[in-house]
Parts: structure tokens; sequence; C-alpha cells
């Protein structure tokens, strides 16, 4: 079964595209760098290590004094986490796996 995005658009499947044609860390950070402001890709990482985190049942207070996340943000990222697309839970499962099976 395909996933259908509901935010789908020739745009979007233009800028996934691209990314995954990145390779390497410096080219992220390039690329990232003229495509978002620094707060924005400060914010998404963040988000992703909130998300590792209740992944891990860490309590929010721990999160929040760890990542500085506000707990709308915590909220916001454990809500996807529950109803979401499962994009956290794909990620979390990869590099699982790559820990694992190095």
């Amino acid at each position: 079964m395909t996933y259908q995005s509901k935010f789908a658009s020739k745009d979007i499947d233009g800028l996934f595209d691209v990314i995954l044609r990145l390779k390497t860390r410096e080219e992220c950070y390039r690329f990232f760098e003229d495509l978002c402001t620094v707060k924005e890709v400060q914010d998404m990482a963040q988000r992703l290590r909130v998300a590792m985190m209740l992944d891990q049942k860490i309590s929010y207070q721990v999160i929040s004094a760890e990542t500085h996340a506000s707990t709308a943000t915590i909220s916001r990222v454990n809500k996807a986490l529950i109803y979401g697309a499962d994009g956290y839970k794909l990620i979390m499962q990869k590099l699982n796996a790559e820990v694992h099976h190095p």
C-alpha cells in the first residue's frame, strides 16, 4: 500500500526528490542553510529529538529541560507520534535497525 499525503503537490514532490539526492552531512548543511532559516532547521532538529525521547517514554518535564522545547511542542510531537502519518516511527525504526545491524 502506498501512502498518500494530505498535502502532496508537484512542488513538494520536487523538494523531496531534491532532498533524496543529498548524500553527505555537508550537502545537507549547504542546502538547508539556503532553503530554511537557522531557526527552522533548529526547530526540526528539536522536534526529532523530542520524538526520540517520547519514544523512550521520557517525561515531558525531562524532555523540556533537556531540549528547551515547550510543552506545547512536546504535545504536538506526541500527537504526531500517536495520530500522525508514522513518519517519526519510520525514521526511528530505520535508526534502530542501523544500530542493531551496522
